[in-house]
């Protein structure tokens, strides 16, 4: 049995027969297996394509399975009644077994160039169209559906560009994905700047893509990203929060953040950080390596990380700049604090569209360091039985890991938690400030 001739297309395939690859099918989860073999029972081609497939390519577990198929997304609707349809700009299927979803998308077929939308156009005037482009180029819609090898050219980098066929297990690949992966480098398909002006956000991919592999970027791939980079500028706060999101919470943030400086990316996502690193006496930027590689060493363990500590890292040198400012005339400490929260957030809102989810916890986080200064009873109490308190203890120590200098405080609190009950009360009364008396009335 052979692949099907009626797929137009196949003949522009490289095949890598299975004795040629690694890839098995112990290594693909049930689900994906059973999404492909029911495609092919209803008379439809279905491939495991990009991450997924790279990933079992160079013998690395994939963290999901997407499938691609000449299968129109109401096809793909009808056939299976765990199907839900989502997106707008891109419309894709997504498969839900329990907690695992796969994701399916219909193969796209070349951008019509002739569609271009005036930059002013509103969303309704966008609605109606296949296919979608603004006066720079950026994609707005793209849901022209086309053959397999049309939707390998669609596709971002060379090593996402792998396909996998249950029919004899072959692997096809329609560019250059083999021979990228054996030279570990990420290579964009298509002439770069065009494809930078169509989705601007693939910059920002490969990087990410670079540190998780440890690949190089290819130079002609990495070149447009100085001249660029500001295309970045146009794509929508939530979606690059998002994009944000993967960078720096995919087990790589470190040496992510570092490829975004030495790429003069950084900016386009962190410019108020990046810029308030410069004026600060403290490296802050210490901090901020720490905060990231023990995010990496959480997520090598398989522990979960928190956006907000995160954010409250990254943006702390922010806060700090804002914190050395005059105190307003009639404001006392806390409000001021509360004012020099707000404008760092307002600042990062021009980059990214953290959500109040995060920006209210990282908040809670940075508060929580001025009551860990154990003033009293009362403000001892209150922090160590705050929800937050050891998010902001783990933060309190990152600071002195960093080089300031708080006096022994994160020492004091580790006893603190370590201490039963009686060294916790003379601990207290040890630090307590006492209270002063009230003259009496004559």
């Amino acid at each position: 049995m052979s692949l099907k001739p009626s797929l137009t297309g196949l003949d522009q395939a490289r095949i890598i027969e299975r004795d040629e690859h690694p890839i098995s099918r112990k290594q693909i989860t049930p689900n994906a297996l059973k999404v492909l073999y029911r495609f092919k029972e209803a008379g439809f081609h279905a491939f495991l394509v990009g991450g997924g497939v790279r990933d079992l390519m160079l013998g690395n577990k994939p963290k999901d399975f997407d499938i691609a198929t000449n299968a129109t997304p109401e096809e793909i609707k009808r056939l299976f009644k765990n199907a839900r349809i989502i997106g707008r700009r891109f419309k894709i299927v997504h498969i839900r077994f329990g907690r695992e979803i796969i994701e399916v998308t219909t193969f796209r077929a070349h951008h019509d160039p002739q569609n271009e939308i005036a930059d002013d156009a509103s969303r309704r005037q966008i609605r109606g169209l296949d296919s979608a482009h603004s006066s720079s180029g950026m994609i707005l819609r793209d849901n022209v559906y086309g053959d397999i090898d049309q939707d390998a050219l669609q596709r971002d980098f060379t090593v996402n560009a792998l396909y996998y066929t249950v029919d004899h297990f072959r692997v096809l690949d329609f560019s250059t994905g083999m021979e990228d992966l054996d030279k570990k480098e990420i290579r964009i398909i298509g002439d770069p700047a065009t494809r930078y002006r169509e989705d601007p956000v693939r910059m920002l991919r490969a990087i990410r893509f670079s540190a998780k592999l440890g690949f190089s970027i290819e130079e002609s791939t990495q070149r447009p990203f100085d001249q660029l980079g500001h295309l970045l500028n146009s794509v929508s706060r939530a979606r690059l929060f998002d994009e944000t999101l993967k960078l720096l919470a995919g087990g790589h943030a470190a040496v992510t953040f570092e490829k975004l400086r030495n790429f003069h990316l950084g900016p386009y996502l962190f410019a108020p950080t990046l810029e308030a690193m410069k004026q600060a006496e403290l490296p802050w930027g210490k901090l901020i390596d720490l905060a990231l590689e023990n995010t990496d060493k959480r997520l090598t363990m398989g522990k979960s990380v928190t956006p907000a500590f995160l954010f409250a890292a990254i943006l702390w040198p922010v806060l700090k700049l804002h914190l050395t400012q005059p105190v307003s005339p009639g404001m006392n400490r806390h409000q001021h604090f509360i004012q020099a929260a707000n404008q760092t957030f307002l600042e990062q809102l021009n980059y990214t569209a953290i959500p109040r989810r995060v920006t209210s916890v990282s908040r809670e986080i940075w508060e929580l360091q001025y009551r860990l200064e154990r003033k009293n009873k009362r403000s001892i109490e209150a922090a160590f039985s705050h929800p937050r308190f050891r998010a902001a203890y783990d933060f309190l120590l990152l600071r002195e890991q960093a080089g300031e200098n708080l006096g022994a405080l994160g020492q004091w609190w580790t006893d603190f938690q370590n201490g039963d009950t009686k060294r916790k009360i003379q601990m207290i009364t040890a630090v307590s400030r006492p209270s002063k008396r009230r003259r009496k009335r004559t």
